[in-house]
């Protein structure tokens, strides 16, 4: 039998049928209504003062948040999920453009198809899990999996952030057991011989991401004014690999940049392509025929032509260099705080 208490705060009640309910060991369930007007009941507290305490509290959230937030909050929970993510994806200005095309990707593939008209404010844990595992059934990849709970998760707990869904829609799911692919680390004679056989520009770029960090899109900005001294390079922008426009940096805001040490191998193989090839304008390097800016096409043919020439027959992806960067640096005892930094990472768990 449920306690009412006052007017607004909910009851708690047992669903037992114990005659003595006061003294019998089940626990204890409350019942309520949440800011956004929505009947909640939550169960698993072991005396009435503990359910008491969590009522107090509830309510006490309520009487704190203002009316007309209140209403806005209720309003934002009535949005359909893809609504909701239309107005999402914009507001997410920290995005590069590459990953706002991998977060609309997956939205529209794996995501929209199965959840789009579902209003927000019914997401809980339960329908979190049921999609994932509704998402195993048709053999979907598990780096597709982890992929799609990643950006799921970012627009739900955005949604619980301003206050359109009252409880953590993720609290208590198993994310997709996804391992990642065993990172390849090409050696310090196939980064040799990669060299070797590689064109003038694909030289540049091998040693900008092996010897200084860069990222792809970054390698693809070299740039000879960003020397700012004679062992220093500074990164400050990027290629988009797919449009080649330039952008800003991957985790930086735009303006932000960052500085990195620069053997001197590195600076004489950009002044030689210089004196070679010459530069844009505005100092870019590397170019073709068609477009002021390289991009991922390029690389990948003029990559796999070099694996060829040079006789390379393990799985070596440009992005190896990058990862043998960190590795060279790790292994002369350079402090892994000053290589994440060195390599644009905000923590130092991260991959990319």
């Amino acid at each position: 039998m449920a306690t009412k208490l006052i007017r607004g705060m909910g009851s708690f009640f047992k669903s037992c049928d114990c005659t003595r309910q006061g003294r019998c060991p089940h626990p204890y369930a409350i019942r309520y209504r949440d800011a956004s007007g929505r009947q909640r009941e939550e169960t698993g507290y072991a005396t009435q003062q503990d359910a008491l305490d969590r009522m107090t509290k509830v309510y006490q959230q309520k009487q704190d948040t203002p009316q007309r937030q209140a209403m806005e909050k209720r309003e934002l929970g009535k949005h359909r999920f893809g609504e909701y993510t239309a107005a999402w994806l914009p507001r997410q200005r920290h995005f590069a453009p590459g990953t706002v095309r991998t977060v609309s990707r997956l939205l529209d593939n794996h995501v929209l198809p199965s959840l789009e008209s579902r209003r927000v404010n019914t997401f809980s844990s339960t329908v979190v899990d049921d999609f994932f595992q509704a998402m195993e059934e048709p053999g979907t990849g598990l780096a597709t999996q982890q992929n799609a709970f990643d950006t799921l998760k970012k627009v739900l707990l955005d949604a619980h952030r301003r206050g359109a869904i009252t409880d953590d829609p993720f609290h208590g799911v198993v994310p997709p057991g996804y391992v990642p692919e065993q990172i390849t680390i090409p050696t310090k004679e196939e980064t040799h011989a990669l060299k070797a056989v590689a064109s003038d520009g694909l030289r540049v770029l091998i040693d900008l991401m092996s010897d200084c960090g860069h990222r792809n899109g970054e390698a693809y900005a070299a740039n000879i004014e960003r020397m700012v001294a004679d062992d220093a390079y500074r990164i400050s922008e990027q290629i988009d690999g797919v449009t080649r426009e330039r952008c800003r940096l991957k985790h930086r805001k735009p303006g932000e940049f960052r500085e990195v040490p620069m053997p001197a191998t590195v600076r004489d193989s950009l002044l030689r392509y210089e004196a070679t090839h010459g530069t844009s304008p505005d100092g870019y390097l590397l170019r073709t025929q068609r477009s002021p800016h390289w991009a991922h096409i390029t690389l990948e043919y003029q990559w796999r032509a070099a694996r060829k020439r040079a006789g390379i027959t393990r799985t070596l992806k440009p992005y190896s260099l990058r990862h043998y960067f960190a590795s060279n640096c790790l292994t002369k005892g350079i402090p892994i705080t000053d290589v994440a930094e060195w390599m644009g990472h905000k923590n130092i768990n991260l991959e990319t």
